[in-house]
């Protein structure tokens, strides 16, 4: 009942990945991010705890590959679950348990991966790869464009209603992360309606954590 992506930015080291579902708040379950470690999904009658130790194993220096591998093989129930992975080197790992739900079916490019189930058809993840390497700009920009075109290549089965994206650079907190967790509404386009406004204030909630003394102003009435 889901559809994402994990992706890599080639020039910034970036992070993200984007996801969406059928399901409510898909984004609080399934999505996990870590800088200069990677980027993870987990879904798929999801196990939460798939993600940190993923990016766990990541970190203590395993490929995505070894690192999806080895959380598959210590995790409870792995045959039901869809775990997406990207690394440093921008190589990329899926597992997908026999027991994954609908059709379900994966993609790899460089830099990226996608994953889903309950998909209406086999070919979602290869369009939502496609869209990433081919779309240009800021990760977060590629990210929507990779999504909008897995919902145009037919996405899930039935309607979503949940959706989000995150991003994870140089700090040790995600410097975006947009949920869209219900809405009988297109929930992708409600979060790239919110990256938009977003996106031109990243760097300054940033430098607002790091510095507030060379932070710009809030642009709201009463600030001075």
């Amino acid at each position: 009942m889901t559809f994402s992506l994990v992706a890599r930015c080639a020039d910034t080291g970036m992070f993200g990945i984007a996801i969406s579902s059928s399901s409510p708040a898909v984004a609080a379950r399934c999505s996990y991010t870590r800088a200069g470690v990677g980027a993870v999904a987990s879904q798929n009658v999801t196990d939460p705890t798939l993600g940190p130790l993923t990016l766990d194993l990541m970190q203590g220096g395993l490929s995505a590959e070894a690192a999806v591998v080895r959380a598959a093989s210590e995790a409870s129930f792995a045959e039901y679950r869809q775990v997406l992975a990207v690394d440093t080197r921008g190589a990329t790992a899926i597992h997908s348990g026999p027991n994954s739900l609908g059709i379900w079916t994966q993609a790899h490019g460089d830099n990226v991966a996608s994953a889903g189930n309950l998909l209406d058809n086999e070919g979602v993840p290869q369009a939502i790869v496609n869209a990433y390497l081919s779309a240009t700009g800021h990760i977060g920009d590629r990210l929507i464009a990779a999504m909008r075109a897995g919902l145009a290549a037919g996405g899930e089965a039935g309607p979503i209603h949940s959706a989000g994206l995150q991003i994870a650079d140089k700090v040790t907190w995600p410097v975006a992360d947009l949920r869209c967790d219900w809405t009988e509404d297109c929930p992708i386009e409600a979060i790239a309606t919110a990256w938009e406004v977003y996106k031109p204030q990243l760097d300054a909630y940033v430098q607002r954590a790091l510095d507030p003394r060379e932070a710009p102003s809030y642009g709201v009435p009463g600030d001075d």
